[in-house]
């Protein structure tokens, strides 16, 4: 049977490398976030407030995309960050700072609200949380030109949308890792550990 994880965490966390690691050793498609696919992503960091709902839109419909090709796939599929997200983390955070009025966002809800009841959930959402410091770090390494303006409090706000959101989600399995504690990339102890739990919730 095949099996479908999503992985999920903030920006910065290295959903990108676990997904692509854990798709590697599992033998699974790994689904990769599109970034870099956003035509709005780059205006977006630049003025949030003009181009937050268009980029919302965008990011919505690929996840869409990608959530329905996922589950018309022969093989079992690792994705980096669920269609939840965009709305439950980002995109709430964005309306909740003003910077999606109240119109713009009763059709971005209707629109998921319908997306979520129609597809069928992941088996299991792996959540790779992690202080507002750690992601900072992250975030400065890897040098991205377009999260340059990032804040400490912007990701502090998204840190308290995720722990709320895992808290609520019922909707499959959930395993939460302390990211400021482990090392998936190099070390393999670390990695070899959490891949014999995860294994555990598969089918």
């Amino acid at each position: 049977m095949k099996n479908f994880i999503a992985i999920a965490g903030n920006i910065g966390v290295g959903k990108s490398t676990l997904t692509k690691k854990l798709a590697e050793h599992l033998k699974f498609k790994a689904y990769q976030e599109p970034v870099t696919q956003n035509p709005y992503l780059e205006d977006f960091y630049k003025d949030m407030k003009k181009w937050a709902f268009h980029s919302q839109m965008f990011f919505l419909g690929k996840r869409l995309q990608d959530h329905y090709q996922i589950l018309q796939e022969k093989h079992s599929v690792v994705q980096d960050r669920s269609i939840y997200e965009n709305a439950e983390i980002f995109a709430k955070n964005l309306h909740l700072k003003g910077l999606i009025n109240k119109r713009d966002w009763q059709v971005y809800q209707q629109i998921y609200k319908t997306c979520v009841q129609i597809l069928p959930p992941p088996d299991l959402v792996i959540y790779l949380k992690a202080s507002t410091e750690k992601i900072m770090e992250r975030i400065a390494i890897r040098g991205r030109d377009f999260e340059k303006s990032i804040s400490p409090k912007y990701i502090h706000d998204l840190n308290n949308l995720y722990d709320k959101w895992v808290g609520n989600f019922n909707q499959c399995q959930v395993i939460t890792l302390s990211y400021d504690d482990l090392d998936l990339k190099n070390n393999n102890i670390d990695f070899e550990s959490f891949l014999a739990e995860t294994k555990k919730y598969l089918k």
